[in-house]
């Protein structure tokens, strides 16, 4: 083939073919800021830092080659500007560094899974949080989900504590250091931050809702790092189907690896959580019946036991518990009290429920609540009946065996309502 020269190739022809070669998002993201040159028959792209050249090297070398190779040229990947792994060069050349304001790793969390208060039902996401944290697990994302105060975010900060060259942040961190960024023109230093890790994890991913420029840079961000071979850990208040203010592109990304449920703390799990807190056995079993499924609250109860015990030097028996935590232990549950929980669990109100209306999500929120109460307590037909607004007993078993069938065809359905059976117990 003739030799090539500058004069003979046009650049933007390359360009155009690896472009037709790679996903416009990845190709915008790393290929597009690269410097294109041509010297002594060699395609020379200069990467702004020592971590682009190496992540394109390993991702991008086969079809870089190839397209160099069909215009008669070599492939030389070559770096420019400062070696440091917090520092990049903007697009008008000059030198950005990047220091993040948050922590890069969850450093409030305990080193050890073995502080994790574990129950049955989380058994399977703890197992596959202890797999990733080795190195040896062969899905990416991992994406943990549950409802406030079951331990997701203690759980990501095990992980983070395990593994070696973490980054963990919120999304709300991620939305306010992107715009940073955006503003300091140091953008490229902020991909290469979140990028120059093992172990990337992001709690409350359902901040990013509806922000569509830090979505974006966010799914690319994903994509690299599964690419590149790294670990990824998403935690979230809702699986990624029930995620709102998402893309499909987004949501389908979210599940693409493993997801994983958690429960909120069962009434066993609460009574660990007080003992190791320093509660004696008869309180903590006192107490864990009466609190709420709720790890925040529980390591609230316990940090006020701890104060009381050590400002007061007194012990904290089951009477002094009973008082010292009157606005916070719940009185005997009523059916009335149990649906209205679950009102506000559900997200609707407790007159549509008691009222006479007939919209397709009130009927199934009033289905679920007769199915939880028939499974948590011991109440007749028609004391369900009377407590969801004065139903039949003819009403309440058809409403069982609807809620039957829906936990049958609906596994996340089942999930949620078995959580509401619990804390109705």
């Amino acid at each position: 083939m003739q030799t090539a020269t500058k004069q003979n190739i046009n650049i933007d022809s390359i360009k155009a073919a690896i472009a037709s070669k790679i996903d416009s998002a990845s190709f915008g993201s790393w290929i597009a800021p690269l410097n294109f040159d041509i010297v002594d028959n060699t395609l020379v792209l200069t990467a702004h830092n020592q971590f682009s050249a190496d992540f394109i090297r390993g991702v991008y070398t086969n079809i870089l080659t190839d397209v160099a190779a069909s215009v008669g040229l070599g492939l030389n990947i070559t770096v420019r500007g400062a070696t440091r792994a917090a520092v990049a060069s903007a697009n008008d050349n000059r030198v950005q560094t990047y220091a993040p304001v948050m922590a890069p790793k969850a450093v409030a969390f305990s080193s050890s899974f073995d502080a994790f208060v574990m129950s049955d039902e989380n058994a399977f996401v703890v197992s596959a949080a202890k797999k990733l944290a080795t190195g040896t697990a062969a899905f990416s994302p991992l994406f943990i989900y549950g409802p406030a105060g079951c331990g997701k975010s203690m759980l990501a900060g095990c992980i983070a504590s395990a593994c070696e060259r973490t980054v963990m942040m919120s999304g709300g961190q991620f939305v306010s250091e992107f715009a940073r960024s955006l503003r300091e023109h140091s953008v490229f230093a902020f991909k290469d931050f979140c990028r120059n890790c093992d172990t990337f994890i992001m709690d409350d991913v359902q901040v990013l809702s509806g922000k569509r420029a830090t979505c974006e840079e966010f799914i690319q961000l994903v994509l690299d790092l599964r690419a590149a071979g790294k670990n990824v850990v998403l935690v979230a208040d809702a699986a990624p189907a029930n995620l709102t203010g998402f893309d499909r592109r987004a949501t389908s990304l979210f599940a693409s690896g493993l997801v994983a449920d958690m429960v909120a703390p069962t009434a066993n799990v609460r009574r660990m959580m007080l003992c190791r807190a320093g509660v004696d056995g008869e309180t903590a079993a006192h107490i864990a019946d009466r609190v709420a499924a709720n790890g925040h609250l529980v390591a609230g109860v316990a940090m006020k036991i701890k104060t009381y015990t050590e400002l007061m030097g007194t012990r904290v028996d089951v009477n002094v518990a009973n008082k010292l935590l009157a606005d916070t232990l719940a009185r005997a549950k009523t059916p009335v009290a149990m649906v209205k929980a679950m009102c506000d669990k559900m997200g609707v109100s407790y007159d549509a429920i008691c009222g006479s209306g007939r919209a397709r999500a009130i009927v199934r929120a009033r289905q679920i609540m007769m199915a939880a109460l028939k499974a948590a307590t011991k109440l007749s037909l028609s004391e369900i009946g009377m407590a969801c607004g004065g139903r039949d007993h003819a009403t309440v078993l058809y409403a069982i065996a609807q809620v039957e069938k829906l936990k049958a065809s609906d596994l996340m359905v089942a999930a949620e309502i078995d959580q509401m059976i619990e804390e109705c117990r």
